[in-house]
């Protein structure tokens, strides 16, 4: 069976690109970090992959953990798209 690839819109790219980021900054490895978050290993995967629709609520959890604001895991306006339907 061949795998259907996953469609990446690229502002949950840029989300998650600055997640694993500011991740990496703070020493958490990605295991410890989603344990930390309360969340699952392999979600945090598919979100710093650009993968996941994430939640405002798991957002919140992650600004949380990072102790940092929601905004400064989301890009600017001028850097996104307008998703295509």
């Amino acid at each position: 069976m061949v795998k259907k690839p996953i469609k990446k819109h690229p502002n949950l790219v840029k989300l998650g690109k600055r997640i694993r980021e500011l991740r990496k900054e703070q020493g958490f490895s990605q295991e410890n970090f989603a344990a930390t978050a309360e969340l699952a290993r392999t979600y945090m995967g598919r979100v710093e992959r650009g993968e996941q629709n994430i939640s405002i609520q798991n957002l919140i959890q992650i600004a949380l953990t990072l102790k940092v604001e929601v905004a400064d895991l989301v890009p600017r306006l001028k850097e996104l798209k307008m998703p295509q339907s």
